[in-house]
C-alpha cells in the first residue's frame, strides 16, 4: 500500500512539476485605496488620562466607496461601533463629527498614524495610532485610544 501511495504522490509531482503556463490567467491584483493606514491595531482606552481598558483590536480598512477619502473604523470589542471616518491620506490623519454607528453616533477627533512610530509590546517598530471618541450614549466623556499595529508576532497578541 505505502508503494502504490509514493507512486501516485510522485506521479502527481512529475506532472505539476511538467505542467506549462499556457492556458492561465493572471488574476488581478486589486488594493485598497487607503492601504497606507488599513490594518490591524491594538489599542488601549483611556479617559482623563486613566486607563480604562488595556489593549484590544481594532480594525481600519476602507470603507465601501473606496475612495481615497474615509476610511472605516471597526471596534467589535471597546464600544462595538463601526463608521465611516473622513481621511486624509497625505498626512495620514481621520476625524469626523457625528458618524452614524448603528443606533449611536461618535465623533472622532485627532486621529493620526504615525507610520513606525511606536514600539509594541514585544519591542518591534509598529505603526502609532491614536484617536479621541466621543459616543452619542455616553456624552461628555472622550476616550483616547493609543496603540500600534498588529505586528504578527505572537509575543504581541493581546
Amino acid at each position: 500500500m505505502k508503494i502504490y501511495l509514493k507512486t501516485f504522490l510522485l506521479s502527481c509531482l512529475l506532472v505539476l512539476a511538467c505542467e506549462t503556463e499556457e492556458g492561465f490567467e493572471d488574476f488581478p491584483v486589486t488594493t485598497s485605496s487607503v492601504i497606507e493606514m488599513s490594518g490591524d491595531y491594538y489599542v488601549q482606552t483611556f479617559l482623563d488620562g486613566n486607563l480604562v481598558l488595556d489593549y484590544e483590536f481594532i480594525t481600519i480598512s476602507n470603507s465601501n466607496a473606496d475612495n481615497g477619502t474615509e476610511i472605516q473604523i471597526t471596534d467589535n470589542h471597546i464600544w462595538p461601533f463601526k463608521a465611516v471616518v473622513p481621511a486624509n491620506l497625505g498626512d495620514l490623519t481621520f476625524s469626523g463629527t457625528n458618524l452614524i454607528s448603528g443606533a449611536i453616533t461618535v465623533t472622532i477627533t485627532n486621529g493620526a498614524i504615525v507610520k513606525n512610530g511606536t514600539t509594541s509590546t514585544f519591542g518591534v517598530t509598529a505603526d502609532m495610532i491614536s484617536f479621541d471618541g466621543e459616543f452619542s450614549d455616553d456624552p461628555g466623556n472622550v476616550y483616547h485610544f493609543e496603540g500600534y499595529k498588529r505586528t504578527g508576532f505572537l509575543e504581541d497578541e493581546h
